[in-house]
């Protein structure tokens, strides 16, 4: 898994209006300068909020990925929670899930 990459084409993606076209123009070819595994460029072409959480993107960073595909923020926050119903608990980053879900031992 490469998380810094999805991490840094999202921050890129954030701050960029020719990444941007390019990403609405064709969301696959724009992923080739980037490290990604096969998950993870799903992920973003799709766009699965929920899976690109429980990868462990940062939620600020994928907070303004939401809202560049016009994801209303309860959506946003729902399919986060899905995404870990759906995929189990976040691996890795500042969210990493410890411990089991649902149990309180998450953390």
């Amino acid at each position: 898994m490469s998380l810094y990459y999805v991490q840094k084409f999202l921050y890129e993606l954030n701050r960029s209006a020719d990444l941007q076209a390019a990403y609405v123009s064709d969301r696959r070819s724009v992923l080739d300068g980037y490290t990604l595994s096969d998950e993870e460029i799903g992920a973003l072409v799709d766009p699965d909020i929920g899976l690109l959480y429980v990868l462990g993107v940062n939620g600020q960073i994928l907070m303004h990925f939401a809202a560049f595909h016009q994801i209303e923020w309860h959506d946003y926050l729902q399919r986060m929670r899905d995404g870990v119903d759906e995929h189990g608990p976040v691996r890795e980053g500042v969210y990493a899930m410890t411990g089991r879900v649902g149990t309180g031992e998450c953390g």
